[in-house]
């Protein structure tokens, strides 16, 4: 089975975002760049589990949230000059691409809401020959 594109994307920016965390001060090693740390794997978790979810709205809004947070903590890290703008500018280039696939999803989960379980039941059994 293939692994989702977005699930993809994300597993990059975290072996980026790693490396780039190792350089923070050692002062802010368990501070921010933990909550960094924490927040992108969050954002992988909600990525597998609504990727499981029958309805998907509710948790796809959370992977949204969860990604304007990871943003806002990255920018945090640039301004208080933990994050060299060259590797603030790389980040944020693969958080604008995985927020423009999560944009594409809640896209398409709007238009194609999910069908209750007995209009698939009926529309297979008028399908199937008698």
């Amino acid at each position: 089975m293939e692994d989702l594109k977005i699930k993809l994307k994300i597993e990059r920016m975290i072996v980026y975002g790693h490396g780039v965390l190792r350089q923070f001060p050692k002062s802010e090693k368990h501070t921010l760049a933990a909550d960094i740390r924490q927040c992108m794997y969050r954002l992988l978790r909600q990525v597998v589990i609504t990727n499981r979810r029958y309805h998907k709205k509710t948790t796809a809004q959370e992977i949204d949230a969860e990604l304007d947070l990871l943003r806002s903590l990255v920018r945090i890290a640039m301004d208080l000059g933990f994050l060299p703008f060259r590797k603030y500018h790389i980040w944020a280039e693969h958080l604008h691409e995985i927020g423009r696939m999560v944009g594409g999803w809640l896209k398409w989960i709007r238009n194609n809401p999910p069908t209750p379980q007995s209009q698939e039941s009926a529309a297979r059994s008028e399908a199937s020959p008698a």
